[in-house]
């Protein structure tokens, strides 16, 4: 049978002077160091020799960024698919990753009642529902190749997770989905065979900005 490669990339660094949890708000664009990260992936995958054959992103404007320079270097067309969206928060807009202690505010307590959900948010389990389609769409459509699907830290790492046979529930301290990391789905036909995990961009994460998306 066909090997098939499924990266999932996380997007470059955000230009995020203020803290905000900026999830699916349009607008916010890659950082300076964030566009290095970009570029940084691509000269990973190309430099190796990579079989990528196409690229994918969320509409997200950070997610398109981080996947143009990939697109550019295997001379390829940049596609959009939604379902690799950032996870949906009703923290949107605020600057609790920043600041915690507001979730001492008894406006936010209705939120907080099943942090294994999460019940402030989209759920886990909607989000591998999701990701995982566009994973098997894209292993379909890329068979025998590689494809780079760019996407957001904690729809990747659920997604992770998910294939690992891990429980979706976690503590978000320990995610393994650094800026720019590549999470590597490999499947045997449409067999799930194997996970690498790697960190491209791993000496411009000294100084990044660690507020994420949701």
């Amino acid at each position: 049978m066909a090997t098939t490669t499924v990266h999932l990339l996380r997007h470059g660094e955000v230009h995020n002077p203020d803290g905000v949890l900026y999830g699916r708000i349009p607008g916010y664009r890659l950082s300076e160091r964030g566009q290095q990260m970009a570029h940084r992936v691509a000269g990973h995958l190309s430099d190796a020799g990579r079989d990528v054959v196409g690229v994918v992103a969320s509409p997200l404007q950070r997610a398109q960024e981080t996947a143009r320079p990939t697109a550019a270097a295997f001379d390829l067309e940049l596609a959009t698919d939604d379902r690799l969206v950032e996870a949906g928060n009703r923290f949107e807009g605020s600057t609790i990753g920043k600041n915690p202690g507001q979730l001492l505010n008894p406006r936010y307590w209705a939120l907080l009642w099943n942090p294994l959900r999460p019940s402030w948010g989209e759920s886990y389990a909607d989000q591998v529902t999701r990701m995982r389609a566009a994973v098997e769409d894209a292993r379909r459509a890329f068979d025998g190749h590689e494809v780079v699907l760019v996407s957001h830290q904690l729809p990747v790492w659920v997604t992770r997770l998910s294939y690992t046979g891990r429980r979706l529930a976690h503590d978000p301290r320990r995610r393994e989905c650094s800026l720019a990391s590549l999470t590597s789905l490999t499947f045997d036909g449409d067999r799930f065979v194997g996970m690498h995990y790697t960190e491209p961009a791993a000496d411009l994460l000294a100084g990044a900005n660690p507020v994420a998306g949701a």
